[in-house]
């Protein structure tokens, strides 16, 4: 609706401004918003239009939430720290330039635990962000707060970051979806460990397609992240469209409901054990099985703590 102008930048802000102004003061997930630079960004994005020969991923004005460890230039940005309680970025990261160059429009940042340590969203500048589900229960984290706006309907699209699971816990808990991108394929920064493949910038959104659209808007190498990979000759997005158009016969899948060494509550393990039987019904051989993995978190946290 967007690309065909049946819709403008400015009524989805507005949309997404009301939605905000109801739900937010249950679940906490968008504590800062910064919708006057959102109208000023649409603004100047209806009346550029879109660039020609647009790559797949332009978002054409769309809203999205970007999480409060990435810098948004002219917006508070505290990463849930009382040391940063009151700073205000004097410039966006790569990925929120990449964004919105790629006609994104952020309005507002989404909670995180500080700076983002942590397997749930709570901190002492903003407080704790709930499950939309049940409020009695954590929404994960640490990208808790992106995961909690999406599936209250007050955004789009989201950001996350991962390093040890901070985009698929909150969308897990929060049943919505998430995506840990290689190293690389979203460049982020500057930042001071710059050759570091641990943490990676993210799409979350509330399908799988979405997640692709947003992947889209994401990717492609930038001078100043040494590790950034150009943009694939498949676009996400396309690869989506045609698996649900055309499932790829002789397909191979193997999945573990808990890699050997997860403890696994039973409901979870029936409903993934229901839901992955969807690669057979696409024509594709499943089998349960997984890699060795009993000193993975041995070997993590030794690479974590060098």
């Amino acid at each position: 609706m967007l690309r065909r102008r049946e819709v403008s930048p400015l009524e989805l802000i507005d949309a997404a401004e009301g939605r905000i102004g109801a739900v937010d003061p249950l679940v906490n997930a968008l504590p800062t918003r910064c919708f006057e630079r959102a109208r000023a960004h649409a603004q100047r994005i209806m009346a550029s239009g879109a660039p020609r020969n647009t790559e797949a991923g332009y978002l054409y004005g769309l809203p999205i939430v970007v999480k409060d460890l990435s810098a948004v230039e002219g917006v508070r940005w505290t990463e849930g720290s009382r040391v940063y309680a009151h700073r205000v970025a004097a410039r966006s990261d790569i990925v929120v330039e990449t964004l919105e160059a790629n006609g994104a429009i952020v309005i507002a940042k989404s909670n995180t635990p500080e700076f983002g340590a942590g397997g749930n969203t709570v901190n002492e500048v903003f407080g704790a962000t709930l499950n939309p589900w049940d409020t009695r229960l954590t929404s994960g984290g640490s990208s808790g707060g992106s995961a909690v706006a999406l599936a209250t309907g007050e955004s789009w699209l989201a950001t996350g970051t991962d390093m040890a699971g901070s985009i698929r816990y909150p969308s897990a808990f929060c049943s919505v979806v998430g995506l840990r991108p290689s190293p690389g394929r979203v460049a982020h920064g500057p930042r001071n460990l710059c050759f570091s493949t641990f943490s990676v910038d993210g799409p979350m959104a509330r399908n799988v397609a979405d997640v692709a659209l947003m992947l889209d808007a994401m990717v492609g190498a930038h001078p100043e992240d040494p590790l950034s990979l150009a943009r694939p000759a498949i676009p996400y997005s396309s690869a989506v469209a045609d698996a649900l158009r055309e499932p790829r016969k002789g397909l191979r899948v193997a999945w573990s409901p808990d890699l050997g060494v997860a403890p696994l509550d039973p409901e979870v393990r029936r409903i993934c054990s229901e839901a992955v039987r969807s690669f057979e019904r696409a024509g594709a051989t499943l089998a349960e099985d997984c890699p060795d993995m009993r000193e993975a978190n041995t070997a993590f946290y030794v690479l974590r703590n060098m």
